[in-house]
């Protein structure tokens, strides 16, 4: 506590220095002791930096320039020995360390604030032999139907891997953490004894960021949730995610598959040449999976959670029939070495992660020689899934911006928040989201025009400024929209996420229409209806604008 006692004497400095036009117009004192707000959380420890990094993402709450300097918070902390690590994995598994690994990297690939993670290679007898989250086929006309099926969605091998990767919680972090979540309490009592400051509801939000960092410190639960990921999208090409040895985990220890995969970062940096657009694709089509069918969404998507892997698709001859790479060669039933084509691909990239134009020329051949990318989520500790009451919020908004009903939208989140009466000038937010619609409104016919990402942030802003409080799954959700959108137009300008949910929604109608129907929930069959129309007439426009470019309407004879 003492750490903060110089962040609440130099408070003041706020209200010091000239206003900062680029800077959403915050003084120059208030940008001072928001850096020395962050270094002081960043000497504090663990939960202090998580802290931080949730701040970072509440825009709905904190001034935008604050969370972008939070969003610079990093762990300054120290690895823990190797013989804690040893000792702790050894419990895992009940036998020496020596009969677990063939390989062992003792330096940490990442050190965390509650953890480390290593790489190493598991001993063959404790590699798992077939992908247990893939049902296997046991009939003739099953297994033609899953080569059929295998070849026409180009979907890649699912080979074991006997490389994993080992998450080890720090000694006494639990501790640690729980002396920490006490001082945040004791500030956030504090604070919310300050009038006009109840509506932050602190003492609730540092209760729901305890509540996340438990979660975080049961690596149990993020083997649960790469289990039921992976049973998620078991028939979906678009995403892959590590096999969880749950076996082996416990609340210390998490076994799992090494992900090899190139960080989405270097596609950020350099481009992504001629897999630009697939790859945002893939990533648009895998959250909204994960959001409209699934209702299980991966709360902590920046590109840093975010691989990409490379496999050589099946091609089918129409002559000759089909043919999977590998076909022909005697079935390998032993564990993987993990040097799958993706590792070929990482040394061919490589030495060009600095030279954009060498990198893209690169991508540019793999694709001729029918290479085709696949994303690798990683970090699957926290999750998002809507209660029926926040999914039915967002669900309006979303429909909202579908239907151009902005007005309706505004009271329906004023009547839904935490605390109603806390809300200042109810009926101009309700005016403000209208008016915020209709400029989209304006724009819809144009494809890549719309970005919902400036959409939320707009929302976000008129929510923090009017004290609407909306609960933290329902922002979780927001956010994760705002990070998928910004990723993908880094790779496709283009990207349109209504003309990407409507697959989903189509889906999702065939799946459960009649019963969405028959229980007189239709929020979702408008919001289906509202895209359709939007696409039917986008296309309509886009063919009239053609028949006038190219004189067609009236040719001359």
């Amino acid at each position: 506590m003492v750490i903060f006692v110089p962040v609440i004497i130099t408070v003041p400095a706020i209200w010091i220095g000239s206003r900062q036009k680029d800077k959403d117009d915050e003084r120059s004192g208030t940008i001072w002791w928001y850096g020395f707000l962050v270094s002081s959380m960043e000497r504090a420890g663990a939960a202090f930096i998580k802290l931080g990094q949730w701040a970072a993402s509440r825009t709905d709450i904190f001034p935008t320039q604050m969370c972008l300097i939070m969003s610079a918070l990093h762990s300054n902390a120290p690895a823990h020995s190797l013989h804690v690590t040893k000792r702790t994995v050894e419990r895992a598994f009940g036998m020496p360390f020596e009969e677990i690994f063939d390989e062992f990297q003792e330096n940490p690939l990442g050190v965390g604030a509650i953890a480390q993670v290593y790489k190493a290679k598991l001993k063959p007898n404790l590699v798992v032999k077939e992908d247990p989250d893939v049902e296997q086929p046991q009939t003739s006309l099953q297994k033609a139907r899953k080569t059929l099926d295998k070849t026409l969605k180009s979907t890649p091998e699912r080979k074991p891997s006997s490389y994993v990767a080992i998450k080890v919680l720090h000694p006494k972090i639990e501790r640690i953490v729980r002396r920490d979540l006490k001082i945040m309490g004791f500030f956030a009592t504090l604070i919310n004894a300050i009038p006009t400051m109840e509506w932050l509801s602190f003492p609730d939000e540092v209760a729901q960021f305890g509540e996340m960092m438990r979660l975080q410190l049961d690596l149990r639960i993020e083997s649960a949730n790469l289990s039921r990921f992976r049973k998620n999208f078991a028939n979906r090409t678009t995403a892959w995610f590590p096999y969880p040895y749950t076996q082996y985990t416990t609340r210390q220890v998490l076994i799992e598959e090494f992900a090899h995969g190139i960080p989405l970062e270097h596609f950020l940096q350099n481009g992504g040449g001629v897999f630009e657009k697939e790859i945002a694709d893939e990533g648009l089509d895998a959250f909204l999976h994960m959001l409209l069918i699934d209702n299980f969404i991966h709360a902590d998507l920046h590109p840093g959670n975010i691989m990409v892997r490379f496999y050589k698709a099946a091609q089918l001859d129409m002559g000759k029939g089909i043919h999977v790479p590998g076909m022909g060669r005697k079935a390998n039933t032993e564990p993987g070495d993990g040097s799958d084509v993706t590792e070929e691909v990482l040394e061919r990239l490589r030495p060009f992660r600095k030279e954009r134009e060498k990198w893209v020329e690169t991508l540019n051949e793999l694709d001729h020689e029918g290479y085709r990318p696949q994303l690798i989520f990683i970090d699957t500790g926290l999750v998002t899934e809507l209660n029926a009451v926040n999914r039915r919020n967002f669900l309006d908004l979303f429909k909202a911006v579908a239907e151009f009903d902005g007005y309706k939208a505004g009271h329906l989140m004023v009547e839904r928040c935490r605390q109603p009466s806390a809300v200042i000038d109810k009926e101009v937010f309700a005016l403000r989201m209208q008016h915020l619609v209709l400029g989209v409104k304006s724009r819809t016919f144009a494809l890549g025009n719309i970005k919902i990402g400036d959409i939320l942030n707009e929302v976000l802003s008129m929510v923090r400024g009017h004290h609407v409080r909306l609960e933290g799954d329902f922002v979780n959700v927001v956010l994760s929209i705002l990070l998928l959108e910004g990723i993908g137009r880094s790779l496709d300008p283009d990207l349109d996420l209504f003309s990407g949910a409507l697959p989903i929604l189509r889906q999702l109608g065939a799946q459960g229409g009649a019963s969405m129907l028959r229980g007189g929930d239709l929020s979702m069959v408008k919001v289906w209806a509202g895209l359709e129309a939007r696409k039917f007439l986008q296309a309509s426009v886009e063919s009239v604008e053609r028949c006038v470019k190219y004189d067609m309407l009236s040719p001359n004879l």
